[in-house]
């Protein structure tokens, strides 16, 4: 979406970014851009500063507020460092001055709609229970509790799929990389194992379907 009250500067944009591949939407004023984006599945906004009647920091600070995290360029002829600062500060996620190069712009359009990488915890917390992902180590109401490599593993398969019911076939193949064998017990006799370390209600049984650790 460009949120941008003169046309012609709107006009300019949505031609450039649409020979470019992209679909673009105009609001001309913070309050329909606001209204708009709380109910469109908009994937980045390119927004002025000085729109006419709600300004455009009053539109990022009410998105942010709103819990919207759709990523925001500002461009805008406030290009001095307090101007950016203040932007940035209110939420943007980038800040480019007018005048403005369109080919820089499209990087930085392109640089904002690329997948964000997330940062996993090293600690998951289950409840009472604290599994150090990095460290290899767990701990029960803050009390460290010794684990073997294999009760690690499957601990682990459980911790990455909370509430979830896992059949010993989907146990063996994700804690150790087995083939499934109706033959074998190790699942059972594994979390039996956890069960005795960990607390017994920590892992449920879900007859005739597998084990579930609680949420």
């Amino acid at each position: 979406m460009v949120v941008e009250d003169e046309e012609r500067v709107a006009s300019f944009l949505e031609k450039g970014l649409r020979a470019h591949g992209y679909a673009v939407e105009w609001a001309q004023t913070g309050e329909d851009a606001l209204r708009r984006l709380m109910h469109a599945g908009i994937s980045l906004v390119i927004l002025d500063l000085g729109l006419p009647g709600l300004d455009g920091l009053d539109v990022l600070a009410g998105l942010r507020e709103r819990g919207s995290a759709v990523p925001v360029l500002v461009l805008s002829a406030r290009g001095r460092v307090d101007d950016r600062v203040k932007g940035l500060n209110r939420g943007a996620d980038d800040y480019l001055g007018k005048p403005f190069a369109f080919e820089e712009l499209l990087a930085r359009v392109r640089a904002n709609l690329r997948p964000r990488a997330t940062i996993s915890p090293s600690v998951v917390r289950i409840g009472g229970i604290g599994i150090d992902l990095l460290r290899r180590e767990v701990t029960v109401g803050g009390r460290t509790v010794s684990l073997s490599a294999r009760e690690f593993s499957l601990l682990k398969v459980f911790a990455d799929h909370p509430g979830k019911v896992l059949s010993r076939q989907q146990l063996l193949s994700m804690a150790w990389g087995m083939d499934f064998d109706p033959q074998t017990n190790l699942v059972d006799v594994y979390v039996g194992y956890l069960r005795r370390k960990l607390g017994e209600p920590v892992i449920e049984t879900v007859r005739g379907a597998g084990y579930c650790m609680s949420a």
